[in-house]
């Protein structure tokens, strides 16, 4: 894996922080170079107890989801490699110890016993961690395929989809869908980054799409048989950071009884809550000029006008997460972040 001497832990987290920055990496290939950047940094320095390591991904993690608040996917897997560490120690330390059966049954159910602090030197920890992080780099890359393959169980012939945005993961899902069905897509348009075009032309022709403005939302949900949308984050609470409209249509579609699916892979579950007080860590605004122009002068000096990319969705407005290992309802992801996560790591980033 290259010369410990020469690897500069600091150096290549900078690097990784501005390439996110200038978006020379984006989209989901963040979340896979965040796993090869923490996989370089464990094969590449030196450490000598588990504890040393997690101290080191810590110190790390920190300054990077620090640069990027927004981007928590990121902290996500900095999360996850942390229960990696753990798992993987426990693991060599359980077959290292000589114990009584009933003992071992014991502590297996409970994992008491045998963290120790994560202080004991195991000679195998690298080679083990860096093993199941291949494991779980491959986990990453098939994700949207795992999602999009359980497509036909829940689009249905002649039905109507409504999407917003231009998701890679819900275009997938619902180009797999049409492999074995027929059925028409409404995608609301998403002003003012016009993302529902890029959707329709990513679709393609074999589904018949139709582009409507946001304002048609509500109007036409009546027609519609669900709601299929994708996010960029899953709360702990089970509510959504999702692209701004996100809201409205989830409400539409409440109004109408028309279920609300969820399209988000494991590693964007998040055990942080909404805070509405804190805007900074979960919106960000962009330029107005797509709403207002600057040719709107005398407008403009009158009124203040912000343009943010997400919405907030509260989680009894959604009916149905699906993930890479199948369908969850918004009270389940309690469940699913206790085993993402271990509680030490989920306040630390």
């Amino acid at each position: 894996m290259g010369d410990v001497n020469k690897f500069d832990v600091n150096t290549a987290v900078l690097d990784f922080i501005l390439d996110v920055k200038y978006e020379r990496i984006c989209g989901n290939d963040i979340i896979l170079e965040t796993v090869k950047l923490f996989k370089e940094i464990i094969s590449n320095t030196n450490w000598e107890t588990a504890s040393d390591l997690i101290n080191m991904i810590k110190t790390q993690g920190r300054a990077i989801t620090k640069s990027m608040p927004l981007h928590s996917s990121v902290a996500n897997m900095v999360r996850r490699i942390l229960k990696i560490i753990r798992e993987e120690y426990v693991t060599l330390l359980k077959n290292k110890q000589d114990d009584s059966y009933e003992e071992s049954l014991h502590k297996i159910v409970t994992s008491e016993g045998y963290s120790d602090d994560y202080k004991k030197e195991l000679p195998q920890l690298k080679l083990a961690i860096i093993d199941h992080l291949n494991e779980f780099e491959t986990e990453l890359e098939s994700s949207a395929d795992n999602i999009a393959q359980q497509a036909s169980e829940h689009i249905h012939s002649n039905e109507i989809i409504m999407t917003l945005g231009a998701n890679e993961t819900v275009g997938a899902f619902l180009r797999k869908a049409a492999a074995s069905r027929k059925f028409e897509v409404i995608i609301a348009a998403t002003e003012p980054f016009n993302e529902g075009h890029k959707m329709a032309c990513r679709l393609g022709p074999k589904i018949p799409t139709t582009v409507i403005p946001d304002s048609a939302i509500f109007a036409i949900m009546s027609r519609v048989n669900k709601v299929i949308i994708g996010t960029d984050t899953v709360m702990a609470n089970g509510g959504l950071r999702a692209v701004c409209g996100s809201h409205v249509v989830a409400l539409a579609a409440h109004h109408y009884s028309v279920p609300v699916i969820v399209l988000a892979p494991l590693e964007q579950l998040s055990p942080q809550y909404f805070c509405s007080y804190d805007q900074d860590s979960f919106n960000s605004f962009v330029s107005p000029e797509g709403v207002v122009t600057y040719s709107d002068g005398d407008i403009l000096s009158k009124v203040h006008v912000y343009n943010p990319v997400y919405d907030y969705v509260p989680p009894d407005l959604v009916t149905l997460f699906i993930s890479n290992n199948g369908g969850h309802s918004p009270s389940y992801v309690y469940r699913l972040l206790s085993e993402l996560y271990h509680p030490e790591d989920t306040g630390d980033l």
